[in-house]
């Protein structure tokens, strides 16, 4: 018996581990910010039904791109470590052209401005708000 030879990428960095190990392909932070606009994001939250996704396809986290089963599932998701990584990691602008420009000396670098991404609100909450009003 022959002893195995161990892989050794990025040993200690557990999400890095879990990103190349996985097959799931996830959508790129500047993907999603194209998804976030205001046209574009009602379309991804209104989908219509197909029986090939899971929940049906109505039930969709706008951030991560992912699809739930139904609305507790999403809601659990809502409050779990990944979905708040994510929400973190948006705030900030996605990188540009004009960026790269400017730190490669054809411009005046800007930092990149920071935004305000808070969660997806869900549809009962908003019948709720109709209600008060």
């Amino acid at each position: 018996m022959t002893r195995q030879a161990r892989k050794r990428h990025h040993r200690g960095y557990t999400h890095i581990q879990k990103k190349y190990r996985t097959r799931r392909k996830t959508k790129d932070h500047d993907q999603i910010h194209e998804d976030m606009k205001p046209e574009t994001a009602e379309k991804m939250l209104h989908q219509e039904v197909d029986l090939d996704k899971p929940g049906c396809a109505q039930h969709y986290c706008l951030h991560c791109a992912r699809y739930f089963i139904d609305q507790n599932a999403l809601k659990e998701h809502f409050r779990t470590k990944l979905h708040k990584r994510r929400l973190k990691a948006l705030e900030m602008e996605p990188y540009t052209q004009k960026e790269a420009d400017a730190a490669a000396g054809m411009g005046s670098y800007h930092a990149p401005k920071k935004k305000k991404v808070t969660t997806q609100p869900l549809e009962e909450e908003k019948k709720m708000d109709e209600k008060d009003d």
